[in-house]
């Protein structure tokens, strides 16, 4: 299976028809991001037979030529959004060294099999959570089952309260489940910062004698 294959499947149902429908309405009729091109881009750049690591995000960024379909990343050109600063702070502190995207474009770690999947898709401009409750949440929580129960020694990363509560749809027996508060400005002294959650990544991928990330 690839995940062209999955994501089919997800599109023969009901809710994703109705989904499909509601987004292609709201394009034409208002300014949505990412660009509808770059929707699944974050599975097209990480192979599903190349998957080592899962970053859940929420929704993709708001603001104008931002979102490109990567959650937390950003066009290299696009100046990095607080978010963006405080995850590059905590891995210079975590691994003593800056990160190889400094420009808050994470297209590298992508390539490595870090899968950056926000668990809505799709947002309309200046307006968070505008598409929640879609549909997309229906999608990306079978997109992590379907990761849970075909996929063994997934590390997920889960940052904040909405991520941590999709805890229940991993098993913990087969995968590895790294948690803190959400590098956002608002929580990210509350825990995020000294996490250390880049090299626990690492010995978890080391000792499965997998190549670590170079974040």
């Amino acid at each position: 299976m690839t995940w062209e294959d999955v994501i089919n499947l997800e599109k023969e149902k009901d809710y994703y028809k109705n989904l499909h429908n509601e987004i292609e309405k709201r394009y034409k009729t208002s300014t949505v991001f990412p660009e509808k091109k770059n929707i699944f881009k974050a599975f097209s750049l990480t192979k599903l037979e190349n998957l080592k690591v899962v970053i859940l995000g929420q929704d993709p960024y708001h603001g104008f030529g931002q979102a490109q379909g990567l959650a937390f990343s950003t066009p290299s050109e696009i100046k990095n959004p607080p978010s963006m600063v405080n995850i590059l702070k905590e891995i210079n502190d975590d691994l003593g060294k800056k990160s190889i995207c400094e420009d808050g474009d994470l297209t590298l770690w992508a390539k490595q099999g870090v899968l950056l999947l926000n668990t809505i898709l799709t947002v309309e401009e200046s307006k968070p959570k505008s598409h929640h409750k879609l549909g997309w949440e229906i999608f990306t929580d079978n997109i992590i089952k379907y990761i849970s129960e075909n996929c063994s020694d997934i590390v997920f990363i889960l940052w904040g309260a909405p991520a941590i509560a999709k805890t229940k749809l991993i098993d913990k027996s087969k995968h590895h489940i790294l948690t803190s508060p959400h590098p956002s400005p608002l929580s990210s002294y509350r825990g995020f910062f000294g996490s250390k959650q880049f090299s626990k990544t690492n010995e978890i991928l080391t000792s499965l004698k997998k190549e670590p990330i170079n974040w």
